[in-house]
């Protein structure tokens, strides 16, 4: 793991939580104090050419990816297709992309929107952003303690 203080000291950030038909993606602002839906991609579409729009319009100094960590911190079933979509995401997006720990990630924001009295079902698409800004907001406080770590996505390491 490399500590995430490898970043660049301010910039926007996206979070991306791939899912199986939806992908959530939030963003931050520039001095990383607030984080904040921007959309949702369907999985099964042109979902690259839709997160490079959304990437675009955000001008991000790093993205970061939820990476799906077992309960013991290992990786888990989904990690190899989340790793094979975020190089697909790295070929077309000149910017660092950075792999976090998403454990439990949905099922907070599941938690949140049902405090808010939503209801699960009709909330699927709401519930995979709310996933990324709650994967964005982790990052923005471990950043603020200077104790986060994640692994930076290396190409190379994927390929092989």
């Amino acid at each position: 793991m490399t500590t995430l203080s490898a970043l660049a000291p301010a910039g926007v950030l996206i979070g991306i939580d791939f899912g199986m038909a939806r992908i959530g993606v939030a963003a931050c602002d520039a001095g990383r104090i607030l984080a904040f839906p921007i959309g949702v991609v369907d999985a099964g579409g042109d979902w690259l050419h839709a997160l490079e729009e959304l990437i675009g319009q955000r001008q991000p100094v790093a993205l970061i990816v939820g990476y799906p960590l077992t309960l013991g911190g290992q990786a888990g079933l989904a990690a190899g297709r989340i790793k094979e979509m975020a190089a697909a995401l790295a070929r077309v997006c000149d910017r660092p992309i950075w792999l976090v720990d998403e454990r439990l990630s949905t099922v907070e924001a599941q938690r949140r929107l049902h405090e808010a009295g939503r209801k699960a079902k009709n909330s699927r698409p709401i519930i995979d952003s709310q996933a990324a800004v709650g994967i964005l907001e982790v990052v923005l406080q471990g950043l603020s303690r200077g104790q986060f770590h994640g692994q930076r996505l290396e190409l190379e390491a994927v390929n092989d």
